[in-house]
């Protein structure tokens, strides 16, 4: 692991669904901060942390190898990097469902003798989940609008994060399932952990108090 030789704790926030909810939330708690203008690294309002925005799939890499020693991001991350680490505080927002998802009157699949054809982001879940149930599996992985898979016949089933299942219903497709749920931490490095577990620790309290001080 990379040293990190400052003094501030070190926090990596992903951009997208989560940034904004993450920023309220530790203004609540009194830790305030802004990245100005397309600024990627920024300090709270009493230099205690030091903030790096980074892509989501990218954060658990920056945590891993030290750049930050802690992160904010959905368990569906870090399934797909397939490293381990610290899950040290759940916070109360930006919980999604991993969802199998098929054309309206398509149903679980039936012949379970065949592999079943799926597309989806997370090539990592889809294969332990089905896997664990003895469903031989053939993944396609997709980058983004994955309800075409099962429109355009790629696939006959997908499975990806939802939120209100909007998109799924707008696209005369339908929730077969709901695989998991998936929530969002804040995770450590372990060695980062062992080296600031007292300052981490008091974050964390906080943290669980609503406050920051």
């Amino acid at each position: 692991m990379n040293k990190i030789t400052d003094d501030f704790l070190t926090i990596a926030l992903p951009k997208g669904r989560l940034e904004n909810k993450i920023e309220e939330y530790l203004s609540r708690c009194g830790c305030s901060f802004s990245f100005a203008g397309r600024e990627l690294i920024a300090f709270d309002n009493e230099n205690k942390l030091k903030l790096l925005l980074v892509k989501n799939a990218d954060l658990p890499v920056y945590v891993k190898h030290g750049i930050a020693g802690l992160g904010i991001c959905g368990e569906d991350v870090i399934t797909e990097t397939g490293y381990e680490f610290y899950k040290i505080f759940e916070f109360p927002f930006g919980n999604t469902r991993m969802c199998l998802a098929a054309k309206r009157g398509d149903g679980f699949p039936k012949d379970l003798r065949t592999k079943v054809k799926i597309a989806t982001k997370f090539p990592v879940f889809t294969e332990r989940y089905f896997h664990s149930l003895g469903i031989p599996v053939e993944i396609i992985k997709l980058s983004g609008s994955i309800e075409l898979a099962p429109i355009l016949g790629l696939t006959h089933y997908i499975v990806d994060l939802v939120e209100t299942g909007s998109t799924i219903k707008e696209n005369n497709l339908e929730i077969i399932e709901e695989l998991a749920k998936i929530k969002v931490y804040l995770i450590s490095n372990p060695a980062y952990y062992k080296l600031n577990y007292k300052k981490v620790d008091d974050f964390v309290r906080r943290l669980q108090k609503g406050q920051f001080k």
